[in-house]
């Protein structure tokens, strides 16, 4: 079992993950989907041993290959979304693997799936009780509403694993506001907190959705990162106690409410010199959005789960930097690529 094929390397978390699996794990073949020539050859210049596969999500007779042929498929080019995509990757497994070859599927999906209720009920940037765990509610989470965040996706996952148990190992990892600079070949930059430092250090004021009070949680990208090294040991080791159609795995290590977040930051860049003051913006959601995208939505969700399951199955323990302690680098970080004007 030496194959791997990984889609999103040139993004933020498949990219930190093909660099680890490159060190653990040198003599694989890993065969990697990029839709760009120029970022092929980017990681092809860092990482030459790598086969670059030239296509994107829409490719459905390339994915369907590459994962016919494949020991392990890590998906992470937007695979909470691209509903094809993973319609895809079921079916090249399915027809490609047998019970004496399975495969196994790490899907990243995404925790946003846990704001329906705020989406519901527009209630952005009030505070939840409601928190989801993987182990004892992980039966809630794998019968949420068909229309949450990321769903219809996460039931191709979860409904091949039941259906085709016999050739298809699937476990979805499902992280939270990711933080840390990335160790990939192309994108070493997250999204969310990176965004709301840039909003800010941009307008001079801090960026509050509703009244603030709205529930993350989150996790450092390094030790997400070990989360997939840990599931592809597991793969290697033959522990068929990490697959299924129950096996939703979260990665969180910390909870922050958003708007203490927002003005944490602000006293940073105020601290630094980059801002003059620390006034307050409330924002509805769309004005958040408008002005640092989609993304932006978070800050006035409430996203509030538990990681269990790995940790009990896996003895992941992640030992990284808290977001509270990386925020002035996030800050400044920001500020650098502003005054270079990148991004």
């Amino acid at each position: 079992m030496s194959k791997v094929f990984i889609t999103g390397v040139t993004g933020y978390i498949g990219g930190d993950v093909l660099s680890q699996l490159i060190l653990q794990y040198p003599t694989f073949t890993y065969r990697v989907l990029v839709r760009i020539e120029e970022k092929g050859k980017q990681i092809q210049a860092q990482y030459p041993q790598v086969q670059i596969v030239y296509g994107d999500l829409n490719d459905r007779a390339i994915l369907q290959q590459e994962s016919a042929n494949a020991d392990i498929i890590i998906h992470s080019a937007d695979a909470a979304d691209n509903l094809p995509a993973a319609k895809s990757i079921a079916a090249g497994i399915i027809q490609g693997h047998t019970p004496e070859r399975p495969a196994y599927w790490l899907h990243t999906s995404g925790a946003g799936i846990f704001s329906y209720i705020d989406e519901d009920e527009k209630t952005y940037g009030l505070k939840r009780a409601k928190i989801f765990d993987d182990w004892d509610g992980v039966k809630e989470i794998v019968s949420i509403p068909d229309y949450a965040f990321h769903r219809d996706v996460d039931k191709i996952v979860l409904e091949a694993a039941a259906d085709h148990a016999d050739v298809l190992r699937a476990a979805i990892i499902s992280p939270v506001t990711v933080y840390g600079v990335g160790r990939g070949p192309c994108s070493q930059r997250s999204r969310q907190v990176y965004e709301l430092a840039r909003t800010t250090l941009k307008r001079g004021k801090v960026p509050i959705i509703g009244a603030g009070e709205s529930m993350g949680t989150n996790v450092h990208i390094h030790d997400l990162t070990d989360l997939f090294l840990l599931f592809v040991k597991g793969a290697l080791e033959g522990n068929e106690l990490l697959w299924g159609p129950s096996s939703y795995v979260l990665a969180e290590n910390g909870e922050h409410c958003w708007g203490d977040l927002a003005r944490s930051v602000a006293r940073v860049a105020l601290e630094e010199g980059f801002i003059s003051s620390a006034e307050e913006e409330t924002l509805d959601i769309q004005q958040a959005r408008d002005q640092a995208g989609f993304e932006a939505a978070s800050w006035g969700l409430n996203v509030r789960c538990r990681a269990i399951r790995a940790r009990k199955l896996l003895g992941w323990t992640p030992t990284r930097p808290s977001l509270e302690a990386e925020l002035r680098d996030i800050v400044k970080g920001e500020w650098d690529l502003m005054q270079h004007s990148i991004l």
